[in-house]
C-alpha cells in the first residue's frame, strides 16, 4: 500500500500543500500520495485516526487544529513544545517505521529562518521585532532566538499577551513584549506575524521604525505585495513576503517523513508564477 500523507485544516481548499509535496516527492523518486483533508471542527482527534487506518504515515497540520495536533502527540520535539502547537505529525517517529506512536512538531520556524538566510538577511546580532502574539508568532521564536539576534521585540494590540509570550520564551535570549505604542524604531529586521495582511491593514506602527538595509517580512503572500510589505518599502526596508517561509516548512516536514530533503527553488519558483 502506498504511503499516505495529507494536510489537515478547515477550510481547506485553497491549501497549496499537494501540490508542493507532490513535487517534493517527483523530484527525490519518493512514492507517496499527499491530499488534503476538512477535519471536523469538534474532532481532530477522530479524522487523524481514521487516516492512519487509512494507510496514513504523517500529517500537516493548520489553522484551526495545531493545539489539538499538540495534545494528540506521544512525544514532541522542544520546539513543538516551546510553541504549544504542531504542524507535523510524524507516525513512528520518522513516518516509515510499524510503530504507531505519534510524534509531532512545528516547522514553521525552520522555515522562516531558512528563507531568512536564504535571502541573506543577518540574524546574528540583529534587532528584530515581531509583530503580533498568536500562534503563528509562538510558533518562531525559538528557532528565531538560536540564531543569537541582539534583542527581539514582540509588539501587539493587546500588550498583556506579548508580555505574557516574552516571558515564555525569556530563558532563551533577550526578548520583551508590550503594545503598539511601545514599539520604537531602529530595527533590522520586522515580521509581520498578524493577520492584518488578510484584511488589508496595517497595524499602527512610526515610521521612522526600519534601521538602514533592514528587511521586512510578511508572514502572508499574495500575487501583489502586502500592504505591511508596501509601507515598508516606501520607508526603504527590502520586502520578502511569507511565500518562501511556506515552501521552506514544508521541506523540513518532508524530510523528516522520507529522510529526504527536496531542492525548493523549483517548487517555490512554479508557486510564484501561479500566483
Amino acid at each position: 500500500m502506498i504511503d499516505r500523507y495529507c494536510v489537515f485544516g478547515h477550510p481547506i481548499g485553497h491549501s497549496k500543500s499537494p501540490a508542493i509535496h507532490q513535487a517534493f516527492a517527483e523530484q527525490t523518486g519518493e512514492r507517496l500520495a499527499y491530499t488534503a483533508i476538512e477535519a471536523p471542527l469538534d474532532d481532530f482527534a477522530g479524522a487523524w485516526r481514521a487516516f492512519v487506518a487509512e494507510g496514513g504515515r504523517g500529517a500537516n497540520v493548520t489553522v484551526p487544529f495545531k493545539e489539538a495536533a499538540f495534545a494528540l502527540c506521544d512525544t514532541l520535539s522542544e520546539r513543538a513544545r516551546r510553541a504549544g502547537a504542531v504542524n507535523t505529525l510524524i507516525l513512528g517517529g520518522n513516518g516509515l517505521s510499524d510503530d504507531f506512536k505519534v510524534y509531532g512538531d512545528t516547522t514553521d520556524g525552520v522555515g522562516l529562518v531558512r528563507d531568512l538566510k536564504r535571502h541573506e538577511v543577518r540574524l546574528a546580532g540583529a534587532r528584530i521585532l515581531v509583530l503580533g502574539a498568536g500562534g503563528a508568532v509562538r510558533g518562531v521564536l525559538e528557532p528565531l532566538l538560536a540564531e543569537a539576534p541582539s534583542s527581539v521585540r514582540i509588539a501587539n494590540r493587546t500588550a498583556a499577551k506579548a508580555e505574557a509570550l516574552a516571558d515564555d520564551f525569556g530563558d532563551l535570549g533577550t526578548i520583551a513584549g508590550g503594545g503598539f505604542e511601545t514599539v520604537g524604531g531602529g530595527f533590522d529586521l520586522v515580521i509581520n506575524g498578524t493577520s492584518a495582511s488578510l484584511a488589508g491593514d496595517l497595524p499602527p506602527l512610526p515610521d521612522a521604525l526600519f534601521a538602514p538595509g533592514a528587511t521586512a517580512h510578511d508572514m502572508m503572500y499574495g500575487a501583489a505585495p502586502t500592504v505591511f510589505l508596501r509601507w515598508a518599502s516606501e520607508r526603504g526596508a527590502r520586502p520578502l513576503d511569507g511565500l518562501g517561509m511556506l515552501v521552506e516548512q514544508a521541506a523540513e516536514s518532508f524530510f523528516q517523513w522520507r529522510g529526504k530533503r527536496p531542492d525548493t527553488a523549483p517548487v517555490r519558483e512554479a508557486l510564484r508564477r501561479a500566483l
